[in-house]
């Protein structure tokens, strides 16, 4: 097979005038699918930071003898707004991107 091979019928042809082209299309895929995946590790983040938050509040109260429930109630509270400062900078983040993606499209044309 030579590299002018003609085609098989059954493939659709694929009519790329440009390299840029097809680096176009290629970044676009790419940039959707990090967007997409970037709040999955984000959220993980938070919920990570969280539980560490948590226990490091839990330890310490333990470490110096305060009452159990005293701790696991500071705990949680600790735990809990370590987790909703977090989820709202992740919400907040991705709205201003959604904002500034169409203030640059309408931008642009």
């Amino acid at each position: 097979m030579g590299r002018f091979a003609k085609p098989h019928p059954d493939q659709l042809p694929l009519s790329l005038s440009s390299e840029d082209e097809l680096e176009a299309i290629i970044e676009a895929r790419v940039a959707a699918r990090c967007e997409a995946d970037s709040f999955i590790w984000k959220f993980r983040l938070v919920a990570i930071e969280t539980v560490l938050m948590g226990g490091l509040v839990f330890a310490a109260g333990m470490a110096i003898d305060q009452p159990l429930a005293m701790v696991a109630r500071a705990a949680v509270l600790v735990a809990a707004s370590c987790f909703a400062s977090g989820f709202l900078l992740l919400v907040l983040s991705g709205w201003s991107a959604r904002l500034l993606t169409r203030f640059r499209r309408r931008r642009a044309s």
